[in-house]
């Protein structure tokens, strides 16, 4: 007995409780001092051991300290399956399915910044569930030229509804406490070479229109990380780049997350210890050779790295400030104690991504009022898209979806099995698996082109209606990350398809699956066309309820669907794919078309084009370019029809620190409930620089009864009324005359206010 009583003596003299816990598990205390006391704890090798990965998606912790594993994983549309330490297959678990949300060129065409909030709330409880820290997305680079392989993962060619997007979804995400990571910071407008080209563009052009979505990310989303791109800036890798990571991001944003490079951005160690790189992943790379196995510490921030600092070549300063930074994303993610619970594959999770399916559908033409479809015909629907999975391929944005309701399947159920047949119509790819997930229904099929043509044909002239899917997949050179797209027309001849069905029987409706704008020269026949995205789980469910009309829809284009590819500038320019090196090592890709992306760049009238661009060497395209396109940006239409009205504002003329209100009314005139998307744009009509015709800078979704009139009110500030000087390199606001452009695209609708900038 007196033995164990001793025993017990000194076990609660020597007790943990009673010794002083240390500041950084103290959430009271202030974050920074925090990161402080847990920095000073840390030896070296611990320092060096959390800015590096350690398996595919994972970098190590500081176990001596409590401090766990930092897990990440593909984004931005669902959490990906979890994949081998060292493999990219999968890892064959059966609790790692997910929800399969919209991509996020759908998530842009809602022009509805409550869905993006929604998306990253909804995201980031399926991440918490699945045990991930970060999830690597959403994406916010710039839709360049219709050809670009991950458009899809992207919002879009206009830098402020990007910016406007991106920011709810950021904070939904980390509302959760799982971090956004932003990608891919910046330029990455090739999927083609992507880690070779080296972009050329002016300050001007980097500023307005491919910087200010990450900007919006991280001043206002307050983003905890950041993924740098594979492509090269005055020729520095993005992943080590001074200019746009020491320079832009982190002095001039004041960002203090953690940049992460993307999966073999990283190249060098001088540049990376130097240059802004805080957490290297994915290198693959025993520091000499590609290809070892388990070669995380041979990382240029590992081995290296060390040799560096113990050798004299580095100092500790750089190290401590990149740790610092990755101890901040702990103490936000790993180490938040006030984390909420995850769900996973939930009600609520399938009903966000239907809602916001939904409401980025985009109606692009409705002749005679031939949708939305009634009740009691004869239905048939065309196309491999009707009956090919699309959450699975692509790239890193793959997913292994719990479920994913197939076009036919929901047209079958929404009017009945009886009333709607089946023709396959053309083969594309029959391949259904991505890195070693397997979904869906066989789709080989032997038959010849001509076979399922005529097939097709004969089924339409015995049919009351058609509904073709067609457009794009998630195979090469498609809308799929590691290469471009090698035409703009649509793949596997479903024009000649599109053409023949259309002659046996004209009530056809198109439905577009895809996350670019494609080729449509069979549009002046075709009466009803819809643009349907790759839209996750509940694709099939969304597309139905829109067709039938149970969903009125009110998607609007996030970038502008040109008729041929010689309407956009950096094709009608030739400055696309670049030009290879004469080591044939690096291509360089000049932005020739500068501020003038996308609508910018169809509004420019021929007179300031040809004096803009009157080089010689310019194709004979650029004049002809300068037909309209087949859909406005900011284009869609709807069951019901709005008017806009009686617009006004609280002033005549204001300061550069005055705000000005611009109101307008909107009325539903039709007899269906449903929404309209107030865009304002802002012309300047006299400046010391050419600027566009107008720009996007403010946009309002609103929804009305049948007969409903409401008043919509847009402010415009300093920024709405800037350009960025390349001179002084700030944002300007020139004093002058602006004209303010009210519409429900970005084609005009005689809605304009004139107003002064003192």
């Amino acid at each position: 007995m007196r033995f164990c009583l001793s025993f017990i003596v000194f076990s609660l003299s020597f007790s943990p409780a009673a010794a002083q816990t240390p500041v950084y598990l103290d959430e009271t205390k202030p974050l920074e001092q925090r990161v402080e006391d847990a920095l000073s704890r840390m030896t070296l090798d611990e320092k060096l051991r959390v800015i590096h990965a350690q398996s595919k998606f994972s970098a190590a912790g500081v176990p001596r300290l409590g401090i766990p594993d930092l897990w990440t994983d593909d984004g931005p549309h669902g959490v990906r399956p979890d994949v081998l330490w060292d493999e990219w297959e999968q890892a064959g678990q059966t609790n790692d399915s997910c929800v399969a949300f919209p991509a996020l060129t759908c998530l842009a065409a809602t022009w509805n910044p409550q869905m993006a909030r929604l998306y990253g709330e909804s995201l980031g409880e399926e991440a918490l569930y699945r045990g991930k820290n970060v999830i690597l997305g959403p994406g916010v680079n710039i839709l360049r030229t219709p050809l670009g392989g991950r458009n899809f993962e992207y919002m879009g060619e206009d830098p402020y509804l990007a910016s406007r997007m991106v920011v709810p979804y950021v904070q939904g995400l980390q509302s959760r406490g799982v971090a956004a990571c932003v990608k891919h910071y910046a330029l990455n407008n090739d999927e083609e070479y992507r880690h070779q080209v080296n972009v050329k563009v002016s300050l001007r052009a980097l500023h307005e229109i491919y910087l200010p979505a990450f900007r919006a990310a991280v001043e206002e989303g307050k983003a905890w990380s950041l993924m740098g791109a594979y492509n090269l800036y005055q020729n520095q890798h993005n992943c080590h780049n001074n200019i746009l990571l020491n320079q832009i991001l982190k002095h001039d944003w004041q960002f203090d997350g953690v940049v992460i490079s993307d999966w073999g951005g990283c190249h060098d160690t001088d540049e990376a210890v130097r240059n802004g790189l805080d957490l290297e992943m994915g290198s693959w790379t025993n520091g000499l050779s590609q290809g070892a196995s388990n070669a995380y510490d041979s990382y240029y921030l590992a081995l290296p790295y060390k040799r560096g600092i113990l050798s004299g070549r580095y100092s500790t300063k750089e190290l401590d400030e990149k740790v610092r930074r990755v101890l901040r994303l702990h103490f936000r993610t790993t180490m938040n104690r006030q984390r909420p619970y995850g769900s996973l594959c939930s009600d609520a999770h399938y009903e966000a991504a239907q809602q916001i399916a939904q409401e980025g559908i985009v109606l692009l033409k409705n002749d005679g009022g031939l949708l939305p479809l009634s009740n009691g015909g004869r239905i048939l629907v065309v196309g491999e898209n009707a009956i090919k999975m699309m959450t699975v391929g692509g790239g890193s944005s793959s997913l292994k979806a719990q479920r994913e309701v197939l076009p036919l399947d929901a047209v079958r159920s929404c009017f009945g099995q009886a009333q709607v047949d089946y023709a396959r119509g053309y083969v594309g790819d029959t391949v259904q698996s991505y890195n070693g997930v397997t979904v869906g229904r066989s789709l080989y099929d032997l038959r010849s082109a001509d076979e399922l043509r005529r097939e097709a044909v004969e089924k339409a002239r015995q049919a009351d209606v058609v509904i073709v899917f067609g457009g794009l997949n998630k195979s090469d050179h498609q809308d799929a990350e590691g290469h471009d797209r090698q035409q703009y027309g649509l793949p596997y001849g479903q024009d000649q398809l599109i053409e023949a069905l259309v002659e046996a029987n004209p009530r056809l409706v198109y439905v577009n699956i895809s996350g670019n704008p494609v080729a449509m020269p069979w549009l002046s026949r075709v009466p009803a066309v819809v643009q349907a995205w790759f839209i996750g789980s509940q694709s099939g469910n969304a597309i139905a309820s829109v067709l039938s009309g149970v969903v009125n829809p009110s998607g609007k284009l996030p970038f502008t669907w040109y008729a041929s590819l010689e309407q956009c500038g950096a094709h009608a320019l030739g400055t696309y794919p670049g030009t290879w090196r004469p080591d044939h090592q690096i291509i360089d890709e000049e932005y020739l078309e500068d501020i003038f992306v996308g609508y910018r760049w169809t509004d420019l009238p021929q007179k300031t084009r040809k004096k803009l661009y009157s080089r010689s060497s310019l194709p004979s395209s650029l004049s002809s370019s300068l037909s309209s396109p087949l859909f406005p940006f900011g284009f869609g239409l709807s069951y019901t029809t709005f008017q806009l009205s009686n617009l006004r504002a609280d002033k005549k003329t204001i300061t550069p620190d005055e705000r000005l209100t611009i109101t307008v009314d909107v009325t539903n005139t039709g007899n269906r409930a449903g929404a309209e998307v107030v865009q304002l744009y802002i012309s300047d009509v006299k400046s010391s620089v050419v600027r566009p015709v107008k720009e996007l800078k403010g946009f309002s979704k609103v929804f009305l009864q049948p007969g409903q009139t409401k008043s919509v009110s847009l402010v415009i500030d300093r920024s709405s009324l800037s350009f960025y000087n390349e001179q002084s390199q700030q944002w300007t606001a020139e004093p002058g005359a602006f004209t303010a452009i009210v519409s429900t695209s970005s084609v005009p609708q005689n809605q304009q206010y004139n107003f002064i900038l003192q």
